[in-house]
């Protein structure tokens, strides 16, 4: 199987359990396009070294915890908040108080390592957009629109896959929305 840039690919590249959920999703082709790389794309800008890309083509999977919504439910409270993920490109930074505003929430902090593995499976560094072991509310950073393709992790620090970010945002089932920190 080879990728879109005709590299060759594995399903082995993806977590297992995003390879799992992505052909419960009805993506069965997700896998074969995910790549794998020798060094570690945790980061934004690692992620966009290996693959040759902007930063901003990157799509970053953040969970955050927020307290008081009404739009969310108290039953998933993780660690005293309610997990909720937003999708940002990789050259920005969330804006919390935009997020707080958007949840019509009391607060919203970053959530803890623990709390991020609980809620999605992954560790830090490899959640992907979608397939996670618990349903989120998911926001999506309108930012992600501006190119034709964006790159997420596939659910390890080593792997990431290319998908449309209209696809990716209706897949992720997030809401569209503007948290991006203003530029300084």
């Amino acid at each position: 199987m080879t990728t879109t840039d005709g590299t060759a690919a594995e399903d082995s590249a993806a977590h297992p359990r995003f390879a799992e959920a992505v052909r419960e999703m009805g993506l069965a082709e997700l896998p074969g396009r995910v790549r794998r790389f020798p060094d570690a794309t945790r980061t934004a800008g690692e992620a966009a070294a290996a693959i040759g890309c902007e930063l901003s083509q990157i799509c970053k999977s953040l969970i955050f915890a927020a307290w008081g919504s009404p739009l969310l439910e108290r039953s998933r409270e993780i660690g005293g908040g309610v997990p909720v993920l937003v999708l940002m490109d990789g050259a920005s930074r969330v804006d919390l108080e935009l997020v707080r505003k958007e949840l019509g929430a009391a607060k919203v902090t970053r959530a803890r390592a623990d709390v991020v593995r609980e809620t999605t499976g992954y560790a830090i560094g490899g959640v992907p957009p979608f397939g996670h072991r618990t349903a989120t509310r998911v926001l999506a950073d309108r930012s992600l629109l501006a190119h034709d393709v964006v790159w997420a992790a596939a659910g390890t620090p080593y792997s990431v896959f290319p998908m449309e970010p209209k696809t990716l945002i209706a897949h992720a089932g997030a809401t569209l929305v503007d948290v991006r920190e203003p530029a300084s």
